[in-house]
């Protein structure tokens, strides 16, 4: 129940305040600005009711004060004196309304009532964009970062429609993930969920593998296949690759699209299809379209919604989080491996470039699980590139600043190679090598060729 403050110097009105709003609202009241002090210190109300003319304080005095305080309440004015000067001045310091004495009874409980709503709508609202700011997941979905959290807005958004998405991103950014959060927030939740990816499929199956076919529609159709589409009917069909399709499949795909039917290879006969559509690419495919590659009104009817995953390095604050994400996965999974993430490996994560994205970054914590032997996961137990992330920019440097060539790059960053992981492994060889992916003679050859001492590490 809300909480109603009445300020007023006079006992009958804050009585008959009280007894007018006692049962729609918890109702306190003081005598003077001193005791309002008090009774706003104890228990914070949502709306205040106050006289401005009182004695021992001023209610615009008190007024202002609200007007500074991290809860403030909302605030009706109450005063015997109508005077342009008072009204402009308590609205200035934040009053959300002016009411002269005497009041209309029903006509004072209905504004209140409504201020009290609207609060309450007010707080509702900047609770949920809290929480979606909050929010570091949807489906299986990562990230707290604001682009990712544009991307999990317009997900909620459109999940519920039956408007057609195009994802667009780099490998590796999370495409399919997008689609099955669409399928899974929206009303087909409990329908199939078909994915196709389009650059998997060679190009002379791929319009059976779609629309299915009847026994006999070509040399190897023994018998009737039902095509992606009619297993996706009250779900969601998923087309990653798309501007892999050949001309004649788009065509058909359009038809599709606007018809909502299909023919199957070898027949005329049409058959109705309900499935949400999703599609997914990582190239440009307005660009397609204008080199006359893809069909300008397929890409109208798939690119409704346009959803652009942003690749890893333009989110590295999610960066953590994922890695976090992949940690705790794997480790439950393999049922050993690190419980945390070193600092170290954290700052040599959040550096690299990620050309690979969350894929990238998922393989290289799986890698870091199924080689270490420790409780934290340190930068040593990183690919080597992420790892001597720092190493490699200064041979990188090296080279631009003309220091020394390409083949002196080369072996300087095979030497760093080389020792880390025979530091990380006390020297042992068959360790070494073993971690680095050669075999121990490969590994000796080349510390010969560098001149590192094979029977001790250097003092």
């Amino acid at each position: 129940m809300p909480r109603v403050l009445v300020v007023d110097d006079e006992p009958g009105v804050r009585e008959s305040l009280r007894m007018l709003l006692k049962d729609d609202c918890e109702v306190a009241t003081a005598e003077n600005v001193a005791a309002a002090r008090r009774a706003l210190d104890e228990t914070p109300p949502d709306l205040v009711l106050l006289d401005l003319v009182m004695p021992g304080g001023s209610g615009l005095a008190l007024l202002s004060e609200l007007a500074q305080r991290a809860e403030r309440p909302t605030v009706v004015v109450l005063s015997a004196t109508k005077t342009v000067a008072s009204a402009v001045e308590a609205m200035k310091l934040g009053a959300a309304d002016y009411v002269t004495k005497p009041f209309e009874v029903d006509a004072l409980r209905i504004k209140v009532r409504q201020l009290l709503e609207r609060r309450a709508l007010e707080e509702e609202v900047a609770r949920l964009r809290d929480e979606v700011n909050r929010r570091s997941r949807l489906g299986r979905l990562v990230g707290r970062g604001p682009l990712m959290q544009d991307v999990f807005r317009t997900i909620e958004r459109v999940a519920a429609s039956r408007a057609n998405v195009l994802v667009t991103g780099e490998s590796g950014t999370g495409k399919e993930l997008v689609a099955h959060a669409i399928h899974e927030l929206g009303p087909r939740a409990g329908g199939p969920f078909v994915a196709v990816n389009c650059a998997a499929i060679p190009v002379t199956l791929l319009e059976s593998e779609l629309f299915g076919h009847e026994r006999g529609a070509f040399t190897d159709a023994r018998e009737r296949r039902i095509g992606r589409f009619e297993a996706a009917d009250r779900g969601t069909l998923f087309l990653d690759e798309i501007a892999e399709l050949a001309p004649a499949v788009q065509a058909k795909l359009l038809r599709a699209l606007q018809e909502r039917t299909i023919e199957r290879l070898g027949s005329a006969q049409p058959i109705e299809v309900d499935v949400r559509f999703v599609s997914a690419t990582n190239r440009d495919l307005e660009r397609e379209v204008a080199a006359g590659r893809f069909r300008s009104d397929l890409f109208y009817r798939i690119a409704v919604v346009p959803i652009a995953l942003p690749p890893l390095r333009e989110r590295r604050e999610d960066v953590r989080l994922l890695a976090e994400e992949f940690l705790a996965r794997t480790r439950a999974e393999a049922g050993r491996g690190p419980r945390s993430i070193a600092p170290d490996a954290l700052a040599a994560l959040e550096r690299h470039a990620w050309p690979g994205n969350v894929r990238e970054l998922e393989n290289a914590i799986e890698r870091a699980v199924a080689l270490s032997e420790r409780e934290v996961l340190g930068r040593d137990d990183l690919p080597p590139a992420i790892a001597q992330a720092e190493q490699i920019e200064g041979i990188q440097a090296g080279v631009r600043a003309g220091r020394f060539g390409f083949d002196e790059a080369v072996a300087r960053f095979e030497q760093e190679l080389l020792r880390e992981a025979l530091e990380r492994n006390a020297w042992n060889q068959t360790r070494a090598a073993a971690q680095l992916g050669i075999t121990r003679r490969q590994l000796k050859l080349k510390m010969d060729r560098y001149g590192m001492d094979a029977s001790a590490p250097p003092s």
